[in-house]
């Protein structure tokens, strides 16, 4: 009876074991998906969640840079924003600025990726070199663009000044200063959205390009026809983070001058320049927080636009390239 209730206590040790080791490979499969992606959770609630929860939290106090959390004043920080002209004026500035620089950014960048594409000589090199921008201190390349852009000493003035036109008032006018700024930012990432559009070309397969070829289609025809569509993911993702960063704009409008306001007039201040004056120059927290909000907001309804238009535009050239294949059979 012994040996036998032994046996019996071992068979089911070993069985409780087998069951034990069953469960645990059963939550190894269900839980170590969430564990693998955990760490970019983590990051993201710690370095964007609860930045932009607290900076909700602030927005509707009387919250002060020296005296710190004040009264509950509900939406009055979003009310006194909006019914200043300075917001309004900020906000134009911002999307012509972005405008002028993500529209021709875009289509450089492909143009730029489709050059690359091809089998250039030292073709490491110039994809490097389209990089470089990028990779410049956003200091140093306004202290560059300051010099090149001035209104009296500059190298386009002094070049229009030898052709007998009349100088450029970067520094006055609004299109000029907009103008000056969004070729900066077009400096620093058309290069980096080449980089981006060239990998995505080189994914495509070369069968596709080879049949083109063969049919008698000239390679404006293959990057239109071929390129193009293969590329709509990407160039929607492209889109999306250049309005991100476009509406974003901060570094190159705050070194364009020397006080860093947006201009005497404010004629270039943009949206985050307003932030950075009402909060560190006004001492007003619950306000900036609140323009940073209304950013934030105008940044996500200008991107779900961007999404679904160009989603759209998507989905009505699949539809005419079905439409062609089925006219084929």
């Amino acid at each position: 009876m012994t040996t036998t209730s032994a046996a019996v206590e071992v068979n089911a040790r070993s069985i409780r074991r087998i069951a034990f080791s069953h469960k645990l490979s059963r939550w190894d499969v269900r839980f170590s998906p969430y564990l693998y992606i955990s760490p970019f959770f983590l990051v993201f609630g710690v370095m964007g969640l609860f930045p932009l929860l607290y900076t909700a939290w602030v927005s509707v106090h009387d919250w002060n840079l020296i005296g710190g959390q004040g009264d509950f004043v509900g939406l009055e920080n979003f009310v006194t924003v909006l019914t200043q002209g300075y917001f309004w004026n900020s906000l134009r500035n911002t999307f012509s600025i972005f405008l002028l620089s993500s529209i021709p950014q875009v289509l450089l960048a492909l143009g730029i990726a489709a050059v690359l594409d091809f089998n250039l000589r030292g073709k490491t090199f110039w994809r490097m070199g389209v990089l470089l921008p990028y990779v410049v201190a956003p200091v140093a390349v306004a202290l560059i663009f300051n010099d090149l852009f001035g209104d009296k000493y500059g190298l386009i003035n002094s070049a229009i000044g030898g052709l007998g036109l009349e100088p450029i008032r970067w520094h006055v006018d609004v299109i000029p200063s907009h103008l000056a700024i969004a070729t900066m930012v077009n400096f620093r990432w058309t290069g980096y959205n080449a980089l981006i559009f060239l990998a995505a070309m080189q994914a495509v397969p070369r069968d596709y390009y080879e049949a083109a070829i063969i049919d008698g289609a000239n390679r404006w025809r293959t990057f239109r026809s071929i390129t193009l569509p293969l590329l709509r993911p990407i160039i929607i993702f492209v889109i999306l983070t250049s309005t991100i960063g476009g509406l974003q704009i901060f570094d190159e409008a705050r070194m364009f001058d020397n006080v860093g306001q947006g201009g005497a007039s404010r004629q270039w201040q943009t949206l985050t320049l307003y932030i950075y004056e009402l909060g560190w120059n006004q001492r007003n927290f619950g306000r900036a927080s609140a323009v940073a909000w209304l950013l934030f907001l105008i940044i996500i309804v200008i991107a779900v636009a961007n999404f679904l238009i160009t989603r759209r535009i998507a989905g009505t050239a699949d539809r005419k390239l079905r439409t062609r294949a089925r006219g084929l059979k």
